[in-house]
């Protein structure tokens, strides 16, 4: 009678701990082995291993996610600096034969009146004893080290100068380098940037600086810009901007970039202008106007125009330190989500692996 119902008290056994199975704190390894269901304090440890593989692996899961997600967020932010360097860029193109006749003009007539010794204000050297100088940033961050390198530059300029004994003022051409300056140095005017400089803009900063230079106030205008070198550097210059020079008017050889995407990679392609030539005059052409009367109209707009090219190439040089360091932590997102998914996989895989252990553990007992 005994023999006869020792199986059948086996699989009650069996039934009764499989169905305590589903609490892991209710039951014990030894379960398994066809012994009664122990205490849950005993089974606490293992129960409290599991638990916290568990937990590893969803807060994993949850990381990766969250990953995958600012991944979208800087894949959207770089191609929209990308489509606004391109803007950028048909900016720069659509005011260059305006600046280029303007340019061949002033030189024209430059060239004209050099026998005369022409003499203007905007053009005469006299002792420095002030400098005024102007500085261009960005307005916003998550553009890698633009803002940086363009005020460590102006913090090693305003040191020279502080060497020589020379005061200065300055005017900040953007919100990052105003922020920073702006308990720093004595601020003269702050003005925003935009990611797109009109003329208008840039006339209402040009007219201010020449009215500072004209009155007296600073004997030397200088600025701090960033030059557009590729997408993924750009050099902060230094340029002196009044009083002008006549050599300095006469550009180099120009080089325009361009954006484009070849095999679904963005690239850029250089191409040089040359040097734009003066206009040549006729020695028998008379003018309506005195030619000195028109030289000094045509000065303070060559004035503004070069103030508007370098805002411009700032904001290039800006939007292309954004959209290459979007790409940089795209890339960095890419890399963190692979080995957070290999983490988790190895956890699932040693969890599961554990659990069959146990499981074969106690069928074989």
């Amino acid at each position: 009678m005994l023999r006869a119902l020792l199986p059948v008290a086996l699989l009650a056994a069996s039934a009764s701990a499989f169905s305590f199975g589903l609490n892991p704190g209710a039951i014990a390894p030894s379960a398994f082995r066809g012994s009664a269901i122990c205490q849950p304090t005993d089974a606490a440890p293992r129960a409290r291993h599991a638990g916290g593989m568990q937990m590893g692996v969803k807060e994993l899961r949850d990381r990766v996610t969250s990953v995958k997600n600012t991944r979208k967020i800087t894949m959207a932010m770089k191609l929209v600096s990308a489509a606004k360097v391109r803007r950028a860029q048909d900016a720069v193109l659509k005011t260059r034969p305006f600046s280029d006749t303007l340019q061949k003009v002033l030189g024209g007539l430059l060239a004209r009146l050099k026998k005369d010794n022409y003499d203007s204000p905007l053009m005469n050297e006299r002792p420095v004893n002030k400098v005024l100088l102007v500085v261009m940033s960005g307005d916003r961050g998550l553009c890698g080290g633009y803002n940086a390198y363009a005020i460590k530059k102006a913090e090693k300029r305003i040191k020279e100068l502080n060497e020589q004994n020379i005061p200065l003022d300055m005017v900040t051409i953007g919100r990052k380098c105003s922020v920073y300056f702006g308990k720093r140095q004595n601020v003269v005017t702050k003005h925003m940037i935009g990611n797109a400089p009109t003329a208008e803009q840039a006339t209402g900063i040009a007219d201010s600086l020449l009215a500072t230079y004209l009155a007296g106030d600073a004997d030397r205008v200088e600025l701090i810009y960033t030059k557009f070198t590729s997408l993924v550097s750009s050099e902060p210059q230094i340029r002196t901007m009044l009083p002008l020079s006549p050599t300095g008017i006469e550009s180099e050889n120009d080089e325009i970039f361009l954006m484009t995407s070849k095999s679904g990679q963005f690239a850029v392609e250089k191409s040089s202008t040359g040097k734009v030539e003066p206009e040549e005059f006729p020695k028998d052409m008379i003018f309506e106007q005195d030619p000195e009367q028109i030289l000094s109209a045509i000065l303070p707009l060559y004035f503004n125009g070069q103030l508007l090219r370098q805002m411009q190439e700032s904001v290039a040089s800006e939007l292309a330190a954004r959209m290459t360091a979007m790409q940089a932590a795209s890339d960095n997102a890419k890399d963190l989500v692979t080995r957070l998914s290999r983490d988790m996989n190895r956890m699932r895989q040693a969890a599961i692996t554990a659990e069959i252990a146990e499981i074969c553990a106690g069928s074989l007992s």
